[in-house]
């Protein structure tokens, strides 16, 4: 089993509580977490303990082509492990993909801690597949970040 942790850490200038919100509300969450270069939409959302989702990553710029589901696209499905509001959001995602070296579950977990009048939100990655490699994984889980904070500056 593969034991890869990747984790990354940012403080934003919101509340934990709109934080949650933000990542519990379908509308929002395709707003945000696609890094750069990306867009979102999600075909199945039920924000609760034990609830799936599915949201489909489309690469928007042709020189950035590496989608592991298909050439444009990376498919993730899975469902909500915990769920704490304002402080925890656990989920387990599937990803999609002929090649093995990136599908298979990946949990995130996110951790949300009132500090210094905003948040500092920690996402820890376990299980990352092989395929990922950790600096591309790295970058992505920061642009998530920084789009998360853009975000919630502009609420």
């Amino acid at each position: 089993m593969n034991r890869r942790i990747d984790t990354a850490v940012a403080w934003i200038e919101a509340t934990p509580e709109r934080i949650y919100h933000a990542f519990l509300n379908s509308d929002e969450l395709v707003e945000w977490l696609p890094p750069k270069g990306m867009s979102a939409r999600a075909t199945v959302f039920e924000p609760w303990v034990g609830g799936t989702y599915q949201l489909v990553l489309t690469y928007e710029e042709a020189d950035l082509l590496s989608g592991k589901t298909t050439d444009r696209t990376d498919v993730s499905t899975g469902r909500f492990l915990d769920l704490v509001p304002g402080l925890k959001i656990v989920q387990v995602g599937t990803f999609e993909s002929a090649d093995s070296a990136f599908a298979g579950e990946m949990i995130q977990t996110w951790y949300l801690e009132a500090l210094d009048g905003g948040t500092r939100v920690t996402i820890v990655c376990e299980n990352v597949q092989p395929g990922i490699r950790k600096q591309d994984h790295d970058v992505g889980l920061r642009s998530t970040l920084d789009n998360l904070a853009r975000y919630l500056t502009n609420d």
